[in-house]
């Protein structure tokens, strides 16, 4: 289900100079904005959870996760090189893993590793903050990385339709929403992150069994999903 050529290709084209370029601003913004926090109001809690829940988990992680999940599948589609691809005894399924492990892994180390680095920044991982973001952003990044997979898949559009998930359901409306959070794969991150923090500055409106259900459930039918729709786009060149 892995294929090193297939892994090889799709880390060039999402480590490419203009991506790699859009994939370094946000964990640098972060970097900047924990070592300006931490100079000019010191440790505290209260401030670090705020700025690894409302920048980092809220924002820098869905928006990493659409630019490789879109990247590692849209760009082929959309120029028609899937097609070449398509061509070469590699079977479907192990393409879309493939595609998805190395999305997950670019999403992984450019939102986890800053968020990690950013919790010690700011409060020297008191309260666990620095843990417990680390894990919320590693859960978050399967789940947004197969998300957004599919939506290269089946879309023209995926980083439009990318980016009004991340910002305009999960930013707006879950935060003014309460029955709109139940859906926000942010709230499901947050409950396995409360479970592994001590409970009260980590806190999500999903109980953990459910969010992670979610989490497994939706990685699972998106990666399948993905995978049927490849095996029809096959067929349509084939034609």
């Amino acid at each position: 289900m892995y294929n090193p050529t297939v892994a090889r290709l799709t880390y060039r084209a999402l480590l490419g100079r203009r991506r790699a370029a859009l994939l370094f601003v946000l964990p640098g913004l972060l970097i900047l904005l924990a070592t300006a926090v931490r100079v000019l109001n010191g440790a505290d809690d209260q401030i670090a959870a705020d700025v690894l829940g409302g920048f980092a988990l809220a924002t820098m992680v869905p928006l990493i996760g659409v630019i490789a999940g879109t990247g590692a599948i849209g760009p082929e589609i959309d120029d028609g090189s899937i097609v070449y691809l398509l061509s070469k005894p590699v079977k479907r399924p192990t393409i879309i893993m493939t595609k998805l492990i190395v999305a997950i892994s670019v999403t992984m180390m450019f939102s986890a590793l800053p968020t990690f680095v950013a919790g010690f920044i700011l409060n020297g991982n008191g309260q666990q903050l620095a843990i417990s973001y680390t894990v919320a952003a590693l859960v978050a990044s399967i789940a947004y990385s197969a998300l957004f997979l599919l939506l290269g898949t089946v879309s023209r559009h995926a980083v439009v339709i990318g980016l009004v998930y991340a910002l305009v359901w999960e930013t707006l409306f879950g935060s003014l929403v309460a029955g709109a959070r139940t859906l926000s794969v942010q709230q499901w991150a947050l409950a396995v992150a409360q479970k592994v923090g001590d409970g009260s500055m980590v806190t999500s409106d999903v109980g953990l069994t459910l969010a992670i259900s979610l989490l497994v459930g939706v990685t699972v039918v998106a990666t399948w999903y993905a995978g049927q729709k490849l095996r029809t786009l096959t067929l349509a060149g084939e034609e």
